[in-house]
């Protein structure tokens, strides 16, 4: 599924963020930048104690915020890790389109044109998965909608049921 905006295009798809040949894919990290479990642990894990090492040489960001770092021995050549919310820590909602909005910053910043985003604070964080499509995609589309050197963003879900929701978000927008 995808959606033209401006100059960009808007994808949604049912992948693997590690396998991913994008310039930049999103980790949903932790503010200590610590590469643990979920996606985190597949990035470290297939990209090499490379993207661990710059991670801890940053030392960590704020909730909502977003660092990059090169991808080691990913497809992709660098990985923005951006930190997401935990439900039940307040201001949830936008903690999340900061996180969003922080990593297409980064993106812009670092001249990238492509960048793979997964559900960022769906997983252990316990965001639900509606509300971070929403969100996360009305964040990209009104990105994109001005200035940005980026021609495609992609969201790489795990899973039929969030794949599902990320469609029609995207088609409702």
């Amino acid at each position: 599924m995808e959606r033209h905006v401006g100059q960009s295009v808007v994808e949604v798809s049912q992948c693997d963020i590690t396998e991913m040949e994008t310039d930049a894919i999103v980790n949903a990290a932790n503010a200590q930048l610590i590469l643990g479990a979920g996606v985190a642990g597949a990035i470290k894990t297939k990209g090499g104690p490379k993207i661990q090492e710059e991670c801890n040489a940053i030392g960590g960001t704020f909730v909502g915020g977003a660092v990059i770092t090169t991808a080691g021995n990913l497809k992709a050549r660098y990985v923005v890790h951006a930190v997401g919310p935990q439900m039940g820590e307040g201001n949830e909602d936008e903690k999340l389109k900061n996180a969003t909005l922080n990593s297409l910053k980064v993106a812009d910043d670092n001249n990238l044109t492509t960048i793979t985003f997964p559900a960022i604070s769906t997983g252990i964080f316990g965001f639900p998965k509606e509300r971070c499509a929403e969100i996360m995609l009305q964040t990209v589309v009104d990105y994109l909608s001005g200035e940005t050197g980026l021609k495609r963003v992609v969201f790489c879900l795990h899973g039929t049921p969030s794949f599902e929701i990320f469609s029609a978000t995207l088609d409702r927008l």
